[in-house]
């Protein structure tokens, strides 16, 4: 059964205190953090620019605990992750690095990521401890090939759930949907659609995505749903 986790109170902040100094960058705004399906936990952060939450993910699994694509994490998700131990985390494309290090610092587990998005990881400031390629097994998953938005995007698959992990292959953008991310962010969008339309061919019930809402009943139908609005 889900557990439901509270939410921490927003931090207040004096009126006046703006006209004081210069206004601060406003932080995206956590929406707690829930067990969405039997031991896996997501916590999220609203991005207001992209209108639609970013998602990590913590997976419980006796072979080593796994996080996956950290975004923000409050006080209750850090202390869940020392409490409970990661033993790797896992980074789906070169854009979701994320607090990556701050998760690694705060409980030692090891960075992988596809080499082939290594490089910019690490020019953005990212540690990178291990590589992460399609065909691998990870706990629960198999890595998944699906570039097209970054050169080594992957999504993890875990065939016994029948669940897959994606990072920015698709995104749950309006929710109980699915959508592209805009072709100026995508490095090849005809392999991206290429790789998305791979997805079908696999039995899949649940959905977490790392940007938006995750799917959790009739996936196979919103990906041929999205499928059939590419361009021949």
């Amino acid at each position: 059964m889900a557990r439901a986790y509270s939410r921490l109170p927003a931090a207040r902040t004096d009126p006046g205190s703006q006209r004081r100094r210069p206004r601060a960058k406003v932080r995206p705004r956590g929406t707690g953090m829930r067990e969405i399906v039997d031991g896996i936990v997501m916590w999220s952060w609203l991005s207001e620019p992209h209108g639609y939450n970013f998602n990590g993910y913590f997976v419980r699994h006796p072979g080593g605990n796994l996080c996956i694509d950290p975004v923000e994490p409050g006080d209750d998700v850090l202390a869940l992750l020392r409490r409970e131990g990661v033993a790797r985390i896992l980074i789906t494309n070169r854009n979701h690095v994320r607090k990556a290090n701050l998760v690694r610092e705060q409980t030692g587990a090891p960075v992988a990521i596809h080499p082939a998005d290594a490089a910019y990881a690490r020019g953005q400031g990212a540690v990178v401890d291990a590589e992460l390629r399609a065909g691998e097994r990870v706990g629960p998953f198999t890595v998944v090939g699906v570039p097209g938005k970054s050169p080594g995007e992957v999504a993890l698959y875990d065939a016994a759930r029948r669940l897959l992990v994606v990072g920015d292959a698709v995104i749950g953008n309006p929710p109980g949907r699915l959508s592209l991310l805009r072709e100026k962010v995508m490095d090849d969008p005809p392999r991206l659609r290429e790789s998305v339309e791979a997805l079908t061919s696999l039995e899949i019930d649940t959905l977490l995505v790392g940007d938006g809402e995750p799917i959790l009943d009739e996936v196979g139908s919103r990906l041929r749903e999205l499928v059939a609005t590419f361009p021949a």
